[in-house]
């Protein structure tokens, strides 16, 4: 079983309500926003068109994490001008595809004012859970072998290197590392997933946040998580 470390975070005053953290399927109203932190995270990976054709597809699931709160929200978890009308922040975005037994982890990207508070796990956890949903083997994805953050994260959900492809990003000629993470549907996986959660609960509450997690595609008993 693997345990995901909980950094030392400033614990909010208890008098400092949550600021609700929403995780769920990505809806249609929220593609500009998509299309919006796919260029300031991935440098443009998919156009809008891409987007509606993921949407579409049934072998495909895009994740938003997102916050409704009045007014503008600080990277500090912030309320400011609370006059404003509230609008939903898109702070998050992971998709998976299903492929045979496997679920391919296409994107996983988290808005630089509000990186390592805990969102990429909530993301990644919720791709992993939902490839144990849909009772799919294994799952795999493509990092850069230079984004030590990422396989931080990665090698914490069990991810094991798996292969190189040699010069596969064009914009920098880096290497792309081959991850691999199995045994999803064994006995003790859905154990684990239990043991992530709160501990990703814990680390965004000492951060001032709550996560809610949409059941709509919960195809096993969604009574044994809160997510």
């Amino acid at each position: 079983m693997y345990n995901l470390a909980i950094e030392d975070l400033e614990t909010k005053s208890e008098s400092t309500p949550l600021v609700l953290l929403k995780l769920k399927p990505l809806e249609a109203e929220l593609l500009p926003n998509a299309l919006e932190l796919d260029l300031i995270c991935l440098g443009g990976l998919w156009t809008m068109a891409g987007y509606q054709r993921e949407l579409a597809s049934p072998n495909s699931q895009l994740l938003a994490l997102s916050c409704s709160t009045p007014g503008t929200l600080d990277p500090n978890n912030q309320s400011t001008e609370p006059e404003q009308t509230t609008a939903e922040r898109l702070l998050g975005l992971g998709c998976l595809w299903s492929i045979l037994e496997e679920a391919h982890i296409t994107v996983l990207a988290v808005h630089p004012d509000y990186r390592r508070q805990g969102f990429g796990q909530a993301l990644l956890y919720s791709l992993l859970r939902s490839a144990w949903q849909k009772s799919l083997e294994r799952a795999t994805l493509e990092v850069r072998i230079s984004n030590r953050s990422a396989l931080s994260l990665y090698q914490k959900f069990g991810f094991e290197e798996a292969g190189r492809r040699r010069h596969y990003y064009p914009d920098t000629g880096e290497d792309g590392l081959i991850l691999w993470r199995g045994g999803l549907q064994r006995t003790e996986f859905e154990q684990t997933l239990t043991q992530w959660l709160r501990q990703i609960e814990s680390r965004l509450s000492q951060g001032g946040w709550s996560l809610q997690c949409d059941r709509a595609e919960t195809t096993r008993d969604p009574s044994t998580q809160s997510c």
